[in-house]
């Protein structure tokens, strides 16, 4: 047994400068820190992100600071089923609001990282001993995120993200195709735009487009995957975010209203056009009937987010609906991590395959690296190579794969 001796957060910024909260959970000489991402497209009933009114989280740091370190300390740091079972208790609420998401996941996942620690284990081998979850892939896809827009962007690009796929079992081979797709891509976006354009970053590390088509990206993507010899090697994916641009019931795109119908008939045109391996959040985060009206339309995988929030109860119903062939795994939507491995668990059993995601508004912390291997998960998916917090996540992914043979 080794007990939690102290919890402690404190403020610090994410990628976009903006505040966000760093927990530590100690046992004994053994800690585990969490540095706690934020997101910008967000679904409705994600965990509760508690901020003060000027952007601060003061509010969740004294939560982690005094109740939740008042509830949990002592407990052995093994017990995490236990610990967010009383974390939960605690909040009382149904989406976090109480104690915060941002405070619950932060105080999770540290204590998860510190029973690591004191195993003398890597946390994706440890994280094996928490939960039972059948594997979609032996290492994950990584979902290269070259192309932002929606709210990621300052783009007319209505889609959210556009990302390449490597198509190889090996992350370093994905990691060496993903630079030279980078500089084909930066090629045509300086052909067709401008070297200043080209400069231009996304939250997520990719090109912006200053005009266009919401077939523009796509057609950028398949040129660049042509032009660097990867025809038949490369997946397109795209987030397509569709709550960020759903107005009275229709779906606006540059001052356009598309009916359900329409959008998912430029959908299914998409998918005969270009190489897409999944296409993400295509409706209203409520329609799940039009998800599902997609998914049967297509064997391209949909994939939910705003839809299910890594929230077994959605999962449970999207699945039921037929309305997706994959999911979005966030940790801070659901709040604990407990929660997390429950919906990873109900996804791959009932065949829907696990994509583990960043935020907009990430940090240096690479876990869901290490959660996506650790579960043989179909993707990881966490932006481009532009940006350092991304690589970061990539980079790990690569050395526990290498780890692992």
């Amino acid at each position: 047994m080794q007990k939690i001796t102290d919890i402690t957060a404190q403020e610090i910024s994410d990628s976009r400068g903006r505040p966000t909260i760093s927990v530590t959970v100690s046992a004994g000489e053994n800690a585990g820190t969490f540095d706690v991402p934020s997101g910008a497209s967000t679904g409705s009933l994600e965990a509760c992100e508690l901020r003060d009114a000027d952007g601060h989280v003061s509010r969740a740091i004294d939560n982690v600071n005094s109740l939740i370190k008042r509830e949990v300390v002592g407990i052995d740091v093994h017990e995490q089923s236990q610990i967010d079972a009383k974390i939960i208790a605690l909040d009382g609420t149904v989406n976090k609001s109480k104690l915060g998401g941002n405070a619950t996941i932060g105080v999770s996942i540290a204590i998860a990282k510190a029973a690591a620690k004191s195993e003398n284990m890597e946390p994706f081998e440890y994280l094996r001993q928490l939960a039972d979850i059948k594997p979609s892939r032996k290492v994950p896809y990584l979902y290269l995120n070259y192309i932002n827009g929606g709210k990621h962007a300052k783009s007319p690009i209505a889609f959210q993200e556009h990302m390449l796929v490597p198509d190889t079992d090996s992350v370093t081979e994905a990691l060496e195709m993903a630079k030279v797709l980078e500089k084909k891509l930066y090629e045509l976006m300086a052909g067709k735009y401008g070297a200043e354009v080209a400069a231009q970053v996304g939250d997520e590390g990719g090109y912006v487009l200053p005009s266009g088509t919401y077939e523009t990206a796509f057609e950028l993507s398949a040129q660049a995957i042509h032009d660097a010899g990867y025809d038949g090697k490369c997946f397109i994916a795209a987030d397509i975010a569709a709550s960020s641009f759903y107005e009275g019931g229709a779906y606006v795109m540059q001052g356009k209203s598309y009916s359900a119908d329409e959008l998912r008939e430029i959908y299914i045109s998409l998918t005969k056009k270009f190489p897409i391996l999944s296409i993400e959040d295509p409706f209203f985060e409520e329609s799940f009937d039009d998800f599902a009206k997609l998914q049967k339309q297509t064997d391209v995988r949909i994939v939910g987010d705003d839809l299910t929030v890594t929230n077994k109860a959605l999962l449970a119903r999207a699945i039921g609906l037929g309305s997706i062939r994959a999911v979005i795994i966030k940790p801070n939507q659901i709040g604990t991590l407990s929660e997390t491995l429950d919906t990873m668990h109900e996804a791959r059993s009932r065949d829907v395959d696990c994509i583990v995601s960043h935020r907009s508004g990430e940090t240096n912390d690479d876990f869901i690296a290490d959660l996506a291997f650790a579960f043989g998960c179909f993707g990881l998916k966490t932006g481009s190579l532009r940006k350092p917090e991304r690589v970061i996540k990539y980079k790990r992914l690569e050395a526990i794969s290498k780890l692992a043979e």
